[in-house]
């Protein structure tokens, strides 16, 4: 591997980097084909901001020196001829997909065949290969309650309905409960997919105002009394994108007014397994009114296609379960045992504490790289919502970090508001390594403080 210097004569500490190990190369003292080191080692070596370095490796690749491989590292080009290579964009790193890290305790190449097998070999596993009831089969219902009554009480299976991720779920319960034209509450940056679920059914998205702690109760109240809203949508627990969490007293304030005002409460929560601190669910102060979706996509892995709906009462999850068979027809059958079978063994909260684990570490690497910038995070979370100085905005700053090989989301995805913040979501878990993160965080904090560099419309 490289060993990092400077050229002394080069005129800027940049070019002193790339000078170095073009000489090194072009020496022989380095091989082609061999890893250069991370961004912030080099750094670190030569006492040196990371934006210094993450310039160097911009000229270094212009120049043909490095190729950049996702998931894998910088390399020495093994194709250099001694020229200047045309420049060439760099591979893309995915920081846009908001899924779960895979942690290294967590090896899914393994655990899926051997739980798959568990599953099949089992008395009954056969029918798992089988059609099944829309609302889940009772052994998968008692299984899911027992993972839910770890943090909400009570819960008992037959409110409860397996389905195909939150997704679909959220789809289900419109398309049970709501009318073109009928209206949602929503804090102002809400999940894209409402937004999705609006758009296919003709409903109307009010924005509620927000702060820190995420949908302020005076904005909702008016809301109720001016736009009358038929359901309040709400993911309480590290917001996406905002990750804000609900204090206990804002939540309760929430449900008040919901009450009062014959509101239904659509509780998407994927994120509460992460956080070591329990707070009390929606659906905990107002089950009579309150609809939740719990899945496993952001705390195990999305692979399951699995997501748990606790209905109001036994027989509104039956009316539910007569949507979802006029759908999807049924959870997946096979998926469904698999996290059944995981979570009686106790895998499944080893791997939701795997992955909260391996959360912390890259929330601090992301705090560490971005210091100085404005963004709010949990540390648990899996995702940051990063504000942008004034001289950027948010679509020419996520336009400009693709074009850099960094993709991430601007507000406008999230927003039900005609002028959003301007700010973006990072999302730390979908990069394959810790490496890979910081190269990617690397380049935003290397774009965020240069100039705008948006361009205006030709006249």
């Amino acid at each position: 591997m490289w060993r990092p210097h400077l050229n002394e004569a080069s005129p800027m500490k940049y070019l002193g980097i790339v000078d170095a190990l073009e000489a090194d190369i072009r020496s022989g003292r380095v091989a082609r084909g061999e890893r250069v080191p991370s961004q912030r080692a080099i750094a670190e070596a030569l006492d040196v901001d990371l934006t210094t370095v993450t310039r160097a490796f911009n000229e270094a690749r212009r120049r043909g020196l490095i190729q950049a491989h996702a998931g894998r590292g910088t390399f020495i080009s093994e194709t250099m001829d001694g020229g200047e290579a045309p420049e060439q964009p760099p591979p893309v790193l995915d920081l846009s997909m908001n899924i779960p890290p895979q942690p290294s305790s967590t090896d899914f190449r393994k655990i899926f065949p051997q739980g798959v097998t568990g599953v099949l070999g089992s008395p009954r596993g056969l029918m798992t290969l089988h059609y099944q009831e829309s609302n889940g089969i009772e052994a998968d219902r008692k299984a899911a309650a027992s993972w839910l009554a770890r943090r909400i009480e009570p819960v008992t299976p037959e409110r409860i309905i397996v389905t195909g991720g939150a997704q679909c779920a959220l789809f289900a319960i419109c398309e049970l409960l709501l009318s073109s034209g009928d209206v949602v509450a929503a804090g102002a940056m809400t999940y894209p997919g409402i937004k999705a679920v609006a758009a296919q059914k003709g409903l109307v998205l009010e924005p509620l105002a927000m702060d820190e702690y995420g949908i302020i109760p005076d904005a909702f109240e008016k809301a109720c009394r001016d736009k009358k809203p038929k359901a309040l949508y709400v993911v309480p627990t590290i917001d996406n994108p905002t990750t804000a969490t609900l204090p206990e007293e804002r939540r309760r304030a929430l449900v008040a007014l919901a009450r009062e005002y014959g509101v239904v409460i659509f509780e998407d929560d994927p994120y509460a397994p992460l956080r070591p601190v329990r707070l009390p669910a929606m659906v905990e102060l107002a089950d009579d009114i309150t609809w939740h979706i719990a899945t496993l996509s952001k705390c195990v892995t999305p692979a399951l296609r699995i997501a748990y709906v606790i209905a109001p009462n036994a027989g509104k999850a039956r009316r539910l379960a007569a949507v979802l068979r006029a759908t999807i027809l049924m959870a997946p059958p096979l998926m469904s045992a698999l996290a059944s079978r995981w979570i009686v063994e106790g895998a499944l909260d080893e791997v939701t504490n795997a992955i909260a684990e391996e959360n912390v570490v890259r929330q601090k690497l992301a705090a560490d790289i971005l210091a100085g910038c404005r963004f709010s995070a949990d540390p648990h979370g899996h995702h940051l919502w990063l504000f942008l100085p004034e001289h950027w905005r948010a679509s020419d700053f996520a336009d400009h970090a693709d074009r850099a090989g960094v993709s991430i989301v601007p507000a406008s995805t999230f927003a039900i508001t005609a002028h959003p913040v301007e700010a973006v979501r990072v999302s730390i878990g979908v990069a394959p390594d810790r490496g890979a993160l910081e190269d990617g965080l690397t380049q935003l904090a290397s774009l965020i403080s240069e100039p705008s560099l948006g361009t205006k419309a030709v006249v």
